[in-house]
C-alpha cells in the first residue's frame, strides 16, 4: 500500500504523478473520514461552527437555496449547481467556490449506496474575507473595478487539501477546535485567494469595488424582496447609475436584480409553505405578490411544479414514501 512517505520518495522526475496520487491518497482519507461522521444521508453541522458535512446515496432533485460565500469540497461523486442559466459542475478534482450570497440550485448528481457523495462546506466570515484582501492588498484586477460572476471553480490541489484535511481531523479532538479551527480556515482562504480566481473572494470585501457595492445591493435585495423594486433607490443607494448598477449586477450573478427579486421571492415561498405550512396565496401574498394568478404562473415555471403539486411532493420526499 502506497503511503505519504513512499510517495515523497519516488524519482524527481515524477513530480506531477506525485502529485496526482498524493491528491487521490488525500481525497481517499477525506472521504473515509466524512463518511465516519456521517452515517446517514443530509447535511450534518459540525463542532467546527462553519463547516458543515453532507452524505448523500443517490442522485437527488435539485435543491434550491440562497447560497452563503463558501468553499465547496467533495471527496466523492458529483454535483451540479445552476445560477441563472448557468451550470457548474465540480467533483473529487474540482472545488467550488461562491463568493456572493446567490440563490442557486444545487442537485447531487453522481451517488450511490455503494460509492455515497460526499462532501463539506466551508462558510466564509466577509469580515475575515477583508481582513485578509487589506492585509495583502487587493488585486490588481479587484482595483480595476470590473466583478466578474460571484461563482466559480478551480482544482482541487494538494495545497488545498492539505489544510482541509487538517480542519476535518480536528472533528476528532473537539478540545483544539477553538483555537486551531479559525487559524485553519484563515489558511484555507488564504490559499483560495492566492488561486488563480482568488481575486473573486476579494472582489466583494473590498470598500468602494464594484464587486463591493453590488454585495450590498445584494443585501438589500435579501432583506426587502418582498417590497416593489425600484431600481433607482438602489443605485441611489450604492452611489451607482442605473446602467452601471445593472451592468455590474449582471456580471456577478448573470441576472438583473429584478430577476433576481423574482428567485428570492419564490425561494421564501416555498420555504413558507413547507415549513409554516402556509396555504399558496399567503405564502405569494407574503413574500410581495399582488395577483395569486403571477404567482401559481411564475412559481411553475421555475419549480417545475404548481405550488400545491410541489409543496405534496416535496413532504412525501421528506417521509421517504
Amino acid at each position: 500500500m502506497l503511503t505519504s512517505t513512499t510517495l515523497a520518495s519516488l524519482a524527481p522526475g515524477a513530480e506531477r504523478p506525485l502529485d496526482q496520487m498524493q491528491v487521490t491518497l488525500m481525497r481517499a482519507e477525506l472521504a473515509a473520514t466524512i463518511e465516519r461522521l456521517t452515517r446517514i444521508d443530509g447535511a450534518h453541522q459540525t463542532a467546527i461552527p462553519r463547516l458543515m458535512l453532507a452524505r448523500a446515496s443517490k442522485m437527488q432533485h435539485p435543491v434550491h437555496a440562497m447560497q452563503e460565500p463558501a468553499f465547496c469540497v467533495l471527496a466523492q461523486g458529483s454535483k451540479r449547481v445552476l445560477l441563472g442559466n448557468e451550470v457548474y459542475i465540480y467533483d473529487g478534482s474540482r472545488y467550488l467556490v461562491a463568493s456572493q450570497n446567490l440563490p442557486v440550485s444545487g442537485q447531487v448528481i453522481d451517488a450511490s449506496p455503494e460509492s455515497p457523495y460526499l462532501g463539506l462546506r466551508l462558510v466564509f466570515d466577509v469580515k475575515d474575507i477583508a481582513a485578509l484582501a487589506l492585509e495583502f492588498g487587493p488585486s490588481d484586477r479587484v482595483r480595476a473595478g470590473t466583478p466578474e460572476r460571484g461563482i466559480f471553480t478551480g482544482e482541487l490541489s494538494t495545497t488545498l487539501l492539505d489544510p482541509v484535511l487538517r480542519l476535518v481531523r480536528l472533528l476528532d479532538t473537539p478540545e483544539d477546535v477553538p483555537a486551531l479551527a479559525p487559524l485553519i480556515s484563515r489558511e484555507i482562504l488564504y490559499r483560495l485567494m492566492r488561486s488563480p480566481d482568488g481575486w473573486r473572494l476579494a472582489q466583494m470585501a473590498v470598500m468602494d469595488s464594484h464587486g463591493h457595492r453590488i454585495a450590498q445591493v445584494i443585501g438589500l435585495l435579501s432583506q426587502r424582496f418582498h417590497e416593489p423594486l425600484r431600481i433607482e433607490d438602489l443605485a441611489e443607494a450604492i452611489h451607482m447609475s442605473v446602467s452601471s448598477l445593472h451592468q455590474h449586477f449582471k456580471a456577478v450573478t448573470s441576472m438583473t436584480p429584478l430577476q433576481f427579486q423574482k428567485q428570492l421571492r419564490l425561494q421564501e415561498s416555498r420555504r413558507l409553505m413547507i415549513g409554516e405550512r402556509l396555504d399558496a396565496a399567503t405564502a405569494g401574498h407574503r413574500v410581495g405578490y399582488e395577483s395569486q394568478s403571477q404567482f401559481n404562473r411564475e412559481y411553475s415555471r421555475f419549480f417545475g411544479l404548481p405550488p400545491a403539486r410541489d409543496v405534496k411532493r416535496l413532504r412525501e420526499m421528506q417521509l421517504g414514501r
